[in-house]
């Protein structure tokens, strides 16, 4: 007779599944059949099986006790920068660095006061479950924002709303479509929501459409609850024919169209600044010196050298700081009359690269064209004139 001896030791109430007590008190003899050996070893309520189970159960709860706690110290941690509005990352996040960043160094004052929270991070943790990474940090504050768009959509439950959509260019150059929510909740109040930043392959009226269509599809709004748009004086957006304006229209008659206020209003500030001789000097100044120096891919190329070698010369003199995230690459930066805060980009990139813009004009003084050289001299006359250096901090400070 056979007996399986890790049964026959630590023997369970198993009946007579996988062969049973056969294994166990009265032996197995049925040799015509040897794949009840298999049978009895693979069952799933076999000795060794309900061992391994316990053992593996056991692990596994503690296991997912300590992924609950790291979690929770990293989504606090990450929940109090995105509430403050501060940054994430740190220049330098090495272990050596004085300053790992905001989110490393929070987690760290968790872990001081925290055992609990100690002894499931960082150094405690293991090495592929550190969630620490960038890839972590944004897939986090990714479900972060699902989750809170899923309660605002629940919060609005079947009220009618309205919608405020602009479209400009990240950092990146990528063009970028920000969608926001007006309604009334159930106690009277106006609120407003922010819904999402969405990339957008061109901003034509028909992608913003199809843009905007998918996100109804995507968050379960209807078309037919809107009762208003509202958008800058863009042609894209508010064009009679084939404006974005227009095709919701065609869709919904109720969803009436309003000028974004804002909009106008920056318009009326940028009219009236334009009729200050000093401000509309320096910003026709401004605007030609972009047109001038941005325009030749040539004369881009050299200010971009140039530029480069003032932020090594920098460097090696300490007086810039070298790290993960510092002195990136810049250029001169057009400003729009519809884009809030494009002007301002476009003064302090001056005041960054000025001596190499400076450096720029000068070769053009001498090696470009006749018109080159009577624009590269009158802009280089300017640019060093105080009238034109005291404009440009002045309203620097003013916008800034």
């Amino acid at each position: 007779a056979a007996f399986c001896l890790f049964c026959y030791l630590f023997k369970v109430e198993i009946g007579n599944k996988g062969g049973g007590d056969s294994f166990v008190g009265k032996g197995f003899r049925k040799w015509r059949k040897p794949k009840k050996f298999v049978e009895h070893i693979r069952d799933v309520d076999s000795a060794d099986n309900k061992a391994r189970e316990k053992s593996y159960t056991r692990h596994s709860d503690k296991h997912r006790s300590d992924y609950r706690a790291h979690m929770i110290a990293t989504i606090d941690s990450i929940q109090f920068l995105l509430k403050q509005g501060l940054a994430f990352r740190g220049h330098d996040e090495s272990r050596d660095s004085g300053n790992r960043g905001n989110f490393l160094k929070l987690l760290c004052f968790l872990t001081d006061h925290k055992e609990d929270i100690n002894v499931v991070t960082f150094d405690n943790a293991p090495r592929n479950l550190q969630m620490t990474s960038n890839e972590i940090q944004k897939d986090i504050v990714s479900c972060g924002a699902v989750e809170t768009t899923n309660i605002i959509i629940k919060e609005m439950g079947d009220v009618l709303f309205s919608i405020v959509i602009d479209e400009s260019r990240d950092i990146s150059t990528k063009e970028q479509m920000v969608v926001v929510l007006h309604y009334v909740d159930k106690s009277g109040y106006v609120v407003e929501r922010f819904i999402v930043i969405e990339h957008v392959t061109s901003t034509t009226s028909i992608s913003l459409k199809e843009v905007l269509d998918k996100l109804f599809s995507i968050h379960g709004l209807s078309m037919s609850r809107l009762r208003g748009q509202r958008y800058d004086g863009a042609s894209n957006m508010q064009g009679e024919f084939n404006g974005l304006k227009t095709l919701i229209l065609k869709d919904n008659k109720c969803a009436y169209f309003i000028h974004c206020f804002a909009h106008q209003f920056q318009l009326a500030l940028i009219s009236m600044a334009k009729k200050h001789e000093d401000v509309n000097s320096l910003f026709n100044l401004v605007a030609m010196l972009v047109n001038v120096v941005g325009a030749s891919a040539k004369h881009h190329a050299i200010l971009q050298e140039k530029h480069a070698q003032v932020v090594i010369k920098a460097l090696d003199d300490g007086e810039l700081s070298s790290g993960q995230g510092l002195n990136q690459e810049i250029t001169l930066k057009r400003s729009v009359d519809t884009r809030w805060g494009s002007h301002y980009g476009t003064l302090l990139s001056i005041i960054t690269m000025f001596p190499s813009i400076v450096d720029v004009l000068e070769i053009m003084s001498n090696e470009g064209n006749f018109e080159q050289r009577f624009q590269a001299t009158m802009l280089l006359k300017c640019m060093q004139s105080f009238d034109f250096e005291f404009s440009l901090l002045l309203i620097k400070k003013i916008l800034g």
